[in-house]
């Protein structure tokens, strides 16, 4: 895992086309701005993995109904 250090407007740039900003700074939390192309899917981490275990128990049914964002949202 690579650590930075990044002040309030400060960035980092991934693979030439995502650019993550630190917006604000309050506490212990931080407000990041992300600038990606349209075909990147950016999740939080407990979004994602609940969309993994999705797929993982889709994947021994015939048809798959790929879980997205809102459908996990609905079921709470």
């Amino acid at each position: 895992m690579l650590y930075l250090t990044r002040k309030i407007g400060e960035s980092i740039v991934i693979n030439d086309d995502i650019e993550l900003t630190v917006v604000d700074v309050r506490g212990k939390s931080i407000k990041l701005g992300l600038t990606f192309p349209p075909n990147v899917s950016v999740y939080r981490r407990e979004v994602y993995d609940r969309i993994q275990a999705e797929k993982e128990l889709a994947s021994g049914t015939e048809e798959v109904d790929q879980p997205t964002p809102k459908k996990l949202a609905e079921q709470g």
